[in-house]
């Protein structure tokens, strides 16, 4: 039975509980106790107090470690009840200390980028492909940083004096490629590594038991889960929480409380909801597989509700085509999405670049929802159109028969 470990601070249990459990019970400990079985929403901004010289002490300390300040609120781009609420749920399922949200992923990977920057540690070491948005960020460094970009086994070598992050995404996007995360820690050695865990979330991988010192998620995606919320958060050691909390104060990155509520709520179906998707993405990666209008299919030994595939034809063609599937970007709704990635989500990334790291032009990226298997097939075999004359052959290639074959 997948467990998740407890956190020290936590004061409210003391077993280890299941994956199932840690997401319908986490961060709502207390409740029962308030009479409550909701979580409240906490909308203020900012928060009364008539002893001004223990707040001051408070806010001393948090200047001096970014630990969660004790007692009640002070303001809110400080903290809110609300978001911790999230954050603590988070960590438990993914392992770690402690979960730091913001407003967006991309804004929890800033302030990873300025936390290392700030110590001068400017360099980074990364894989791709990564997200377009965050291979964009660390190819212009427009926060400062270097990038050198290398494949899995190259990442030892490519370290420096300098060096202050390893990043990886695993299943990556859009091509799902994997990468041997225990291997990759390993070869960084005292360097941290981040993974971006966001195609995986923690019902399918937690990259902290495997050496990952910071674990981040583009919450948009699977975490919330209905497509109306938009959040990041990194998963990580007290110690870089901290750092990560003084940034996120400094620059205003802040999470709005209802969407942390919105989190929180949807952490309650992740399992459920990973689970059913992956086994309708399972699938339909197989008859993709032996479609011959369909060159090739990625899909992870992981498993997962994310598919992506390349057609001889038209990628255009199936984007203008589909009914029922949802062409649009993102990924991790309870809807299906499909997209074109050298249009849409890699179109930042350099087209050289782009097809080096596997993500040709015929690619097209679908996030599998909770729709019934066989309208979700009837939608692609339309859109995919014509099937080509009885013996023409099958020259589909699946990327990984091993995943298929589960």
């Amino acid at each position: 039975m997948d467990t998740t470990s407890t956190r020290a601070d936590d004061g409210v249990r003391t077993a280890p509980r299941a994956l199932a459990t840690e997401a319908v019970h986490a961060g709502r400990d207390d409740l029962a106790r308030q009479g409550l079985h909701a979580p409240p929403i906490d909308l203020s901004t900012t928060y009364p107090s008539y002893d001004s010289r223990g707040e001051a002490a408070r806010i001393d300390a948090f200047a001096t470690t970014g630990a969660e300040p004790d007692g009640p609120p002070v303001y809110g781009r400080l903290g809110n009840p609300t978001v911790a609420r999230f954050e603590t749920a988070l960590a438990r399922l993914e392992g770690t200390e402690a979960a730091v949200a913001f407003a967006s992923g991309m804004a929890a990977l800033s302030a990873v980028l300025l936390v290392r920057g700030s110590m001068g540690l400017r360099h980074v070491v990364a894989v791709r492909p990564l997200y377009g948005c965050s291979d964009h960020l660390l190819t212009a460094g427009l926060l400062g940083t270097e990038v050198t970009w290398t494949d899995p086994a190259g990442v030892a070598d490519a370290l420096r004096p300098d060096t202050g992050l390893v990043m990886v995404e695993s299943p990556a996007n859009p091509t799902l490629a994997e990468v041997d995360l225990r291997a990759v820690a390993h070869a960084c050695g005292s360097v941290p590594l981040l993974v971006d865990n966001t195609f995986a979330t923690p019902v399918l991988q937690r990259p902290a038991e495997h050496g990952a010192r910071l674990v981040l998620h583009s919450a948009t995606k699977y975490l919330g889960g209905h497509g109306d919320v938009l959040a990041g958060v990194v998963a990580c050691d007290e110690e870089l929480a901290g750092r990560l909390r003084q940034v996120r104060f400094a620059t205003g990155g802040v999470l709005h409380p209802l969407a942390g509520y919105l989190l929180l709520r949807g952490l309650s179906t992740l399992p459920v909801r990973v689970r059913a998707a992956s086994a309708t993405a399972a699938e339909l990666a197989h008859r993709l597989t032996a479609d011959p209008r369909v060159a090739r299919v990625h899909y992870p030994r992981i498993g997962g509700a994310m598919v992506a595939f390349e057609v001889y034809d038209d990628p255009h063609g199936v984007i203008g085509a589909v009914r029922l599937i949802t062409p649009a970007v993102s990924l991790g709704s309870v809807d299906t999405l499909i997209q074109h990635p050298a249009s849409i989500s890699h179109r930042i990334v350099d087209a050289e670049d782009r097809r080096g790291a596997g993500v040709s032009d015929r690619l097209l990226r679908m996030s599998v929802g909770l729709e019934d298997v066989e309208d979700l097939w009837s939608d692609l075999d339309g859109a995919l159109g014509r099937r080509p004359e009885r013996g023409a052959g099958n020259c589909a290639h699946n990327h990984n028969a091993a995943a298929l074959a589960n």
